[in-house]
């Protein structure tokens, strides 16, 4: 199994990327999902996320409002790290179970005929995480991919996206680190401030390239 990570900035393009990289082959991990699944209240993160910010940040079915907890977090670089401290190690740890179910997947994806064995050839896998650096993970991947865009379009994307004001946003994109230190530390840059067919022929070029180390791994 390859094991690379896919990151970028908040409406960087790094989703679209993602299922780029899913609909040639790769499989997925979305390290954002799994967060997502932490502030659930089946979560064991769930309560000790309360019991640091408060049930205001409750919706009326007592499930943790991402909105609410996002514009205590995002305005306080302190909190921020609170909640870090608690869903980030939670994330990683069901990245890595994920990770290691298609490792064994490619383990066991074999046969013999004819005292030939047949292999289907091994996965690229792409760990689809923002914070693959700020977590301090990026050593873990083979390589690192990041998807980038120019800050105007982040700002404005992240606005439309999300529904937040231009304050809002650029605090969001502040909170994570500058795009030109992820771009500095990338193995591969995918530029997805162009055309989708742009981005496209980008994304085959690297994946053809995931492809080839893990064919020599």
């Amino acid at each position: 199994m390859g094991y690379f990570g896919l990151t970028g900035g908040a409406a960087s393009g790094k989703s679209t990327v993602a299922r780029m990289f899913q609909d040639l082959g790769a499989r997925i991990i979305d390290a954002d999902r799994i967060g997502h699944e932490m502030l659930r209240s089946s979560s064991p993160a769930y309560a000790e996320i309360l019991r640091q910010f408060g049930k205001e940040i409750l919706d009326d079915s007592g499930e943790i409002d991402r909105s609410r907890l996002g514009r205590i977090v995002f305005r306080d670089p302190e909190r921020l790290q609170q909640l870090n401290a608690i869903v980030h190690p939670r994330i990683i740890a069901g990245v890595e179970d994920l990770a290691a179910q298609y490792q064994a997947d490619d383990l066991i994806s074999h046969y013999h005929a004819d005292d030939v064995t047949f292999r289907r050839p091994r996965s690229v896998v792409l760990v689809d995480a923002a914070l693959i650096f700020e977590a301090g993970i990026g050593g873990c991947f083979d390589k690192v991919v990041v998807a980038w865009c120019w800050p105007e379009q982040q700002v404005e994307r992240l606005m439309a996206k999300a529904g937040l004001s231009r304050e809002e946003a650029e605090q969001r994109i502040a909170a994570q680190m500058p795009a030109e230190e992820k771009r500095r530390r990338a193995d591969y840059l995918i530029d997805c401030s162009g055309s989708l067919e742009s981005t496209r022929e980008q994304v085959r070029k690297v994946y053809a390239d995931l492809v080839r180390q893990v064919g020599r791994a």
